[in-house]
Parts: C-alpha cells; structure tokens; sequence
C-alpha cells in the first residue's frame, strides 16, 4: 500500500471523527479552526442507585420515596427512572460462622425465576421531575433493590428509604438515602461487640460477579480475620454480612473497608444495639485531612466520634465543635491523636449542651503535609430504656445541590455548617406526593458555625415531600437532614448526611480542526 493511499485512508478517517464531534457539539463550519475551547457543566444521563433489603421484623414497615428535581438544560420529554427488586444470595457466604442468618430460606428471596433480576415490577417509577413518589411496603416482604434513572429523570435522582421497627431488637427509625455503587467505602463506627450485630450489605448492580474484600480495623489494627477468602457477591443480587463472623476479636468501635477487587457494589452497614435501637451507617466521605460531621441534635444525650487513619502517617486533629453562634472546643477534647492503621474512638457526652451543632476535625498544627482520615458520630438521644441511636458519617461539601426526600409535615429538621466563610443557599421543598407547589427560601451561614432549621413546606402540599439545597455563593457548606418520631416515649430519629447529588458533569467541549487532514 502506497503512501497517497494511506493518506486517502486517513484523511476519510479524520473527516468522519470531525463529523461526530460536530455532531455532539453542534458545531458548525464557523467553528472550524478553533480548538480547546471551555468545558462545560452537562447534567448527567444515567444514574444508578441501590437501597439495602430494609428488615426482616414481623413488627415493621418501610416507606420508599423517590424524587428528581427540575433541572435548566435538560430534556423535558425523554427519560426512565424505576427500581427493581434484587435477588438474595446463599446464606453459606453471608454466614460462615453458622450463626443464624439462614438466607436460603429467607422470605425476602425474591430469585430463582428471572435469570437473577429480581421480580419484574417496578417500584417508584417517577412520571415527571419536581414531585416525588412513595409507596409504603411490609419491611419482612421487602427485597434489596436496584434502580436506574436516565434523561430527565438522571440528574439528582433521589431515593430515600425509611423504616420503623415497633418493638424488638433494634426497634426504632432506621433512614438511608440508597447510594450510588462505587468500588471503595470506608465505615468508621462500626462493632464486632456483643451488645452489637452490625450486617454490612453488599449489592452488585452488574451481570458480572463481583469479588469483594472485607477488613476490619480496630484499637490496636487490624483484627485477625476469621477467613482469608474474598466475598463473591452473584450478578443482580445483595448480601448482608454479619461483620462478628469475620473476626473472633471483639471491639466496641472499628473501622471497616470495603473494597472491590472486580465489579462495583453498593454498601451500606445496618447497626443494631441491644439497648439504644438501631440505625443505618452510610460509608464515610473519602479520606480528608480536613472534615466535617454536620448536623448533632440539640437534645443528644451523648456522642461517640470514632476516627480511622488509613495512610502510613500518624493524624494529629484539632477538634471544634460549630454551634449556632460561634465554634468553640468541647471541655477535655481539645485534641485527637490518630495512630496510623489504628482506630480511634473518644465519648464527647452530650457535646452540645442544648443547642444544634456539627463537628469539624482539622490538623493540628506542625510541619509537613496533613494526614487523610476517615470518621463518623453515634448519636444517642433520650435515656436508660428510652434510647434512640443514629449515625453521621463525615460528609462531603455541597457543590452545587443536594436533595433529602421523604420529608414530614413535623419531623424534619436541616442542618448546614459552613466549617469557613459565610455561605449562602437556597432550600427548595418539592411538592408533596400527594400534590401542592413547591416553596423556595433563601439563607445565610455564617463562618464556623451551624444553622438548624425546619425546611420549608410545599404550599397545599400532601404525602412526604423533597427538600433540594443549592450552594448559592460563599464558602463550602455540609449538610445532614433528621427525621424524628417519637413512640411510646422513645424519641426514634435518624440522620441522612447530604453530599452532592453529581447530578452535573464537567464535560470538554470540543470543535472542528482541520489540520487533521494535512498531509506531512
């Protein structure tokens, strides 16, 4: 082959690579020439999301709702958004102690039928952006689910699963905003104590198995592992596993990783205390020498901060508490030393004294580069056999928005730290899912401080509703919702922390360059 045909070969081949890229710009002949252009920020088009199976109680029941907020620039007409049950796994991996899960004959085993998609019926298909959709379902029926949104349903896509367990082991409000799957998660707060049973569920959204490593981290490093076998996690299915069955050593406060070797998961722990109920875990915000912990009830009876380190270096952190008015450091925890590999866990007691606030966890001054750390809060609320416990995990900086659904008409309180400069935001409540129109309000955060609030309501709205916050100006704000019912005595809450909802890419934006076709 002569050198004029290779140029004719290349020269076809560049044109129809320009073709396309107009074709995905919309560039035109008057773009030729230019190059490197800005990028721009396009909403997503595919979202994926994966909620837990909810409980197998007799004596409890979940409440699903799902939302998308309007978005400018995005398409009004096309789009899906629904999720679908995931089938349960063999109980001979997610117990290899033998100790009493008994999946095989579990009732939520929704498999067997489909080729391992789990039951055909959508759940929470949403008919337009801008009002949610519920559905309330028997948690002992209640599979794992796995759901994906694409178009105009993609961007900020929101699915919040609330549950209710009356009486019983881990009676109480047991919240999480199912999560997006991704290949590493880290669990500071985590128990292989006796008075604990903590299950971390594993889902693969995938056709492909997913393999998965499992590693605890206590006090003094690593605890000893009971197995040195990775978890297999089978194409479309969900696995809970009893982290007391991966170890013989008892800790009352670990850390646990979660890392996938193929495949991706979404994981999530569910901690169940013997005497202060029970509550969802979510991973904590990926290693940060800098961190925030947003929204500790004002009527907390007690706190317990556990930090993990996971780099080879040591972290020493100042610690503050950011209360309404100003930042302040709690009597006695002035300081945290975090040894490398090592879990660290201090009682702050009832750290706010009456009034809202958020932790925030930053170097202690010295030489040389920051230490990453990862962490999360056990919050208490009431007393003796009345108790209630909830989790807040560190938590990522609203970019640009993030959205809390399933929202009551009492209930709910928002909380918003800003750890630095004064922040402005807007705080949109959706219409509710039985109808109504949405109410925006606008506010400030001061520096150093926490701002806890009511969320406004739809006005004439019914049925739970979303509560979107969008980070207006200023510097970075953190976010965490609490919703509370109080039964019988026990003040029953749970806390979703809010990070960005990545309902927008950053995407370069590209043009027609015919230098392609030069011929050197």
């Amino acid at each position: 082959m002569n050198r004029t045909t290779l140029s004719l070969i290349g020269a076809a081949t560049a044109l129809a690579a320009i073709s396309g890229v107009a074709a995905l710009t919309g560039g035109s002949s008057e773009d030729a020439g230019s190059a490197g252009k800005a990028a721009t920020r396009l909403p997503v088009q595919r979202s994926t999301l994966l909620c837990p199976t909810p409980s197998t109680s007799d004596v409890s029941s979940t409440t699903y709702t799902a939302y998308t907020p309007k978005r400018d620039g995005v398409d009004a007409k096309d789009g899906t958004a629904e999720l679908l049950p995931a089938q349960n796994a063999a109980d001979d991996v997610t117990d290899p102690g033998g100790d009493g899960k008994g999946d095989k004959n579990d009732k939520n085993d929704k498999s067997g039928k489909d080729g391992g998609k789990g039951g055909d019926k959508p759940v929470l298909p949403l008919k337009e952006p801008g009002k949610p959709v519920t559905t309330d379902v028997s948690s002992a029926d209640a599979p794992a689910l796995i759901g994906t949104a694409d178009g105009r349903f993609a961007p900020g896509w929101t699915v919040q699963q609330t549950t209710t367990i009356d009486a019983g082991s881990g009676r109480g409000i047991l919240g999480t905003a199912c999560t997006a799957p991704d290949t590493d998660f880290w669990f500071p707060g985590v128990s292989t104590d006796r008075g604990r049973q903590d299950f971390v569920h594993l889902t693969n959204p995938d056709d492909a198995a997913a393999e998965v490593d499992l590693k605890l981290y206590g006090p003094s490093g690593r605890l000893k592992s009971a197995t040195d076998e990775s978890i297999t996690v089978p194409p479309r299915s969900t696995l809970p596993v009893l982290l007391s069955t991966l170890t013989d050593q008892r800790a009352e406060s670990a850390s646990l990783r979660v890392t996938a070797r193929s495949g991706r998961i979404g994981a999530e722990v569910q901690a169940v205390d013997q005497k202060a109920g029970s509550d969802w875990l979510p991973p904590s915000a990926v290693p940060s020498s800098s961190v925030a912990i947003p929204g500790i009830p004002k009527d907390a009876t007690s706190a317990r901060l556990v930090v993990f380190a996971p780099g080879s270096d040591d972290a020493d952190l100042k610690v503050r508490l950011a209360g309404p008015n100003n930042s302040i450091t709690p009597a006695g925890h002035e300081s945290l030393h975090v040894k490398s590999g090592m879990t660290a866990a201090i009682d702050l007691g009832d750290v706010t004294k009456g009034e809202p606030g958020s932790l925030l966890l930053t170097p202690e001054g010295g030489e040389g580069p920051a230490t990453p750390v990862v962490a999360a809060l056990q919050v208490t609320r009431g007393k003796g056999g009345d108790q209630e416990t909830a989790f807040i995990p560190a938590t990522a900086a609203i970019e640009r928005s993030a959205t809390a659904a399933d929202n009551r008409t009492k209930g709910s309180t928002l909380s918003l730290v800003a750890p630095r400069a004064a922040a402005k935001v807007r705080i949109t409540a959706s219409a509710g899912a039985g109808g109504g129109s949405p109410v925006s309000k606008t506010y400030e955060v001061k520096g150093g401080t926490t701002k806890a609030l009511e969320p406004p309501r739809p006005a004439s709205g019914k049925g739970p509703y979303a509560v979107t916050v969008e980070r207006l100006s200023g510097g970075p704000v953190h976010a965490s919702r609490m919703l509370e019912l109080t039964q019988d005595g026990v003040p029953m809450f749970t806390i979703q922390s809010l990070p960005d909802d990545r309902g927008t890419v950053v995407v370069p934006e590209a043009g027609q360059n015919m230098s392609l076709l030069n011929d050197d």
